[in-house]
């Protein structure tokens, strides 16, 4: 097995991040819950994507770019941290924006994440709804080179097997908390979307020979689609650590159920669950990705699908930013 320590990272999370009891919530389902937070890895606010850009900014800086360029939604909770990151380390930004359609619009466009993306100076390319995000970058790539620019291409959400690194190493903290601090874990729970959090979090769980189950609640697509997404990406990180893919067989769990109309659009079950944690937890969620999961794994605690005295561990993923730009469907 290679050592992910020889392999090229900057230095950018505030680690390790918490991983602390869930109270309220856990007299309040049944079970007893924690929660990781990876909200607080610090980088423009916290989120999963700092572990992500830690491997992602030394690679492009390895390869001698002066230009980051990324794509997702117009709320993108990846997008924020790119450019928070270009910022920090001195490299320019072309975000590429999708708009999404079904997402409440009243502070859609001005506030949460988007507002942040201005404040850190990233150029903003919007695309609308159904136009091709990715054909948008990838001629963005061509003008930027002849323009006399060095630009390195990030995938949607960070999502390669250099970024699930992040998450490789993010397996080895839990794992460490775990035993200082007397944890035994049954179960962890995630929002799953572009596939990086997930992929590498069972890579780092797999080179630990730690056979805890993780469950994705898919965020955007239906359950064989994201599982397939998952698999693909964890067979591919575990090649890049030199890890026999065969060992992933039978690891990817993936629940469709939560998605509702898809990205980035709200279902009843993702504003309860929001309320719930802030209510119960003084902890803030987010409609897109930690909403659903928590949605899915209140759902699972309240239909008993975990066994009963089961620790279930819920990664926090960060995007409370994005709050902000869904007011409207919220208060």
């Amino acid at each position: 097995m290679k050592d992910i320590n020889t392999i090229s990272r900057v230095e950018i999370t505030h680690s390790p991040t918490p991983l602390e009891s869930m109270p309220g919530l856990s007299l309040t389902l049944g079970y007893k819950l924690f929660v990781k937070r990876d909200d607080c890895t610090g980088l423009a606010g916290g989120g999963n994507k700092t572990r992500k850009l830690e491997y992602l900014l030394a690679a492009a800086r390895d390869a001698g770019a002066d230009t980051l360029v990324t794509i997702g939604g117009l709320q993108s909770n990846h997008a924020r941290q790119t450019a928070a990151a270009a910022a920090k380390f001195g490299f320019a930004c072309e975000l590429v924006l999708e708009d999404v359609e079904g997402t409440p619009k009243e502070d859609y466009y001005d506030n949460g994440n988007i507002l942040l993306d201005k404040l850190f100076g990233a150029t903003i390319h919007l695309v609308g709804e159904g136009e091709d995000s990715q054909a948008f970058s990838h001629q963005l790539m061509t003008v930027l080179a002849e323009e006399g620019k060095s630009p390195y291409f990030i995938p949607v959400g960070g999502s390669n097997e250099i970024g699930s690194l992040g998450y490789v190493r993010c397996a080895n903290e839990i794992l460490e908390q775990m035993a200082e601090q007397g944890i035994e874990l049954d179960q962890i729970v995630l929002a799953s979307g572009s596939a990086g959090t997930q992929a590498g979090l069972l890579a780092g769980l797999i080179a630990a020979n730690s056979s805890i189950p993780v469950v994705g609640i898919s965020i955007s697509r239906d359950a064989e689609a994201q599982h397939l997404l998952v698999e693909n990406l964890l067979d591919k990180t575990l090649c890049l650590m030199g890890l026999d893919p065969e060992l992933a067989k039978g690891r990817v769990l993936i629940c469709g159920d939560y998605v509702g109309d898809g990205y980035g659009i709200t279902t009843p079950g993702t504003i309860e669950a929001v309320k719930m944690a802030a209510q119960f937890e003084g902890l803030l969620l987010d409609p897109v990705y930690t909403g659903k999961g928590m949605s899915g794994l209140i759902d699972m605690c309240r239909t008993k699908v975990f066994e009963k005295n089961h620790n279930i561990l819920f990664l926090h993923t960060g995007g409370s930013q994005a709050l902000f730009a869904y007011r409207e469907v919220l208060t």
